[in-house]
């Protein structure tokens, strides 16, 4: 049985709202980190050269090798990096935020694949060199002589899998459910790397304070993704117990989702943040997304906005009341935190309006301070079109739907240029910008706004935050 409610745009704020806690605002900063990673790697660095790494370089091959150690040492550094990245640690997503997060790790996969290849291609060409051998030959008395080389050469050929399906090229056509299972492949790979590195790595073999440090390495980063990936989860499902509440239509393939569960005005949340969401109603229950929520905490209900994009943001339609829901979270900073100036400007495309909604109604402010831009091709893609309206009367926040295609009689020029913005908020160059959307039109506005003179520090922006 369905359980969509048709004619939705439900009420702006339950009737009794709770105060809700705010998640832990973090001292550290991304300062502090990068400085904690760049001292690791020298640290790394150093120990190489305590072991003799240095003295090896004047012996046949022994150039080669000393460059082989050197690119695995830090390949493996930064593959176990990648998965400190995706342990979704609160403190390091609000030091970076999820977009510098998500390059960070892109690029950082990429230099870990590369620098594997190094190490293998240069430990293989010293040896050859060193012992008058084929290259190929080298290879394979390596791959058939050392212990768990095989393996490693096994994790190798996984990572390799997980880079190419992380290309731009790979991503526009494999699902998301598919990409998120490949990427798990990375923990096994790591796994026999490690076996790799403590059985014929230089610095275990040789070095007992290296073998102590790399060992406090990996159980480090494993720890940290067990307590911040399973114990917490878990923690957080047992504890609030959440359901689907209601499922409502409010638009065309668009619908929002409420959930209910225990003890919701204690669970910590900010307007603009968003959940990985998991809905137990069938065989692909374990497959997670993440979603911003689509209004502000209250204690009460917490709700969600899907639009139809794939087959399970379509399964999402049908969700029955009662269905048992995992979350994830909450993650992100696409919040008021970001806030520096009493002015804001809020921009909005499709269905990005989601955590923007959220905000309108959080941030706090006199009438006037906040302005909301909302970019739809056509009026049927505007959603929360009354919910805005009631909160622009009640709040003094400006609002402007910026509805048609460009170039069309209704909208013959872009609004979102910066003749458009300037026309719609005159002095946008000293307002905080928050902005939510396709990804090309982010891009586009971020240009747009550091030409009319608003910083980048200024510019509040989080790609997965819907």
């Amino acid at each position: 049985m369905s359980s969509t409610v048709l004619g939705s745009q439900a009420a702006v704020a339950p009737a009794a709202r709770r105060s809700v806690p705010l998640p832990r605002v973090w001292s550290i900063t991304g300062r502090d980190i990068v400085a904690i990673l760049v001292t690791n790697g020298v640290f790394i660095g150093a120990m190489w050269v305590r072991h003799g790494g240095l003295e090896q370089v004047a012996t046949p091959g022994g150039a080669w090798i000393a460059i082989g150690q050197v690119t695995g040492l830090l390949g493996t550094y930064l593959a176990l990096l990648q998965l400190v990245l995706m342990s979704r640690m609160p403190w390091l997503d609000q030091a970076f935020g999820m977009d510098r997060l998500a390059a960070a790790h892109r690029w950082i996969g990429f230099a870990t694949v590369w620098l594997i290849a190094a190490h293998g291609f240069f430990i293989v060409s010293g040896y050859a060199t060193s012992e008058g051998a084929s290259l190929v030959g080298e290879t394979w008395t390596i791959l058939t002589t050392f212990d768990f080389v095989a393996l490693a050469t096994f994790g190798f050929g996984l990572f390799v899998v997980v880079g190419v399906t992380s290309m731009r090229a790979a991503r526009r056509v494999v699902n998301y459910e598919t990409w998120f299972a490949l990427h798990l492949l990375a923990y096994l790979a790591i796994a026999f790397g490690f076996l790799h590195q403590l059985l014929v790595g230089a610095d275990f073999l040789h070095d007992p304070l290296a073998r102590i440090y790399w060992t406090s390495l990996y159980a480090l980063t494993f720890g940290l993704l067990l307590a911040y990936r399973v114990i917490g989860p878990i923690r957080l499902n047992l504890r609030h117990r959440f359901r689907v509440a209601r499922v409502v239509a409010e638009g065309e393939g668009v619908v929002s989702i409420y959930i209910t569960g225990r003890d919701l005005d204690r669970l910590p949340l900010r307007s603009g943040q968003y959940f990985v969401w998991r809905f137990l109603d069938g065989p692909r229950w374990w497959s997670g997304h993440p979603f911003s929520i689509s209004s502000a905490p209250n204690g009460a209900w917490i709700r969600t906005t899907v639009k139809a994009l794939g087959d399970d943001t379509r399964r999402y339609q049908r969700l029955a009341v009662g269905t048992r829901v995992l979350l994830e979270g909450p993650y992100g900073v696409l919040t008021g935190i970001r806030r520096t100036r009493r002015r804001v400007t809020l921009i909005a495309g499709g269905i990005g309006v989601t955590p923007l909604r959220a905000l309108v109604e959080a941030l706090p402010g006199r009438p006037g301070d906040v302005t909301l831009l909302y970019r739809a091709r056509q009026p049927k893609h505007v959603i929360f079109r009354n919910e805005l309206d009631v909160l622009a009367e009640r709040r003094g926040i400006k609002v402007h739907y910026l509805v048609g295609r460009r170039g069309s009689v209704d909208l013959p020029d872009d609004p979102l240029d910066a003749f458009g913005l300037t026309g719609l908020v005159p002095d946008i160059a000293d307002h905080d910008v928050y902005l939510c959307g396709p990804n090309e039109m982010m891009d586009r506005l971020t240009e747009t706004l550091g030409n009319l003179g608003v910083p980048g520090s200024r510019i509040h922006v989080e790609r997965f935050a819907y």
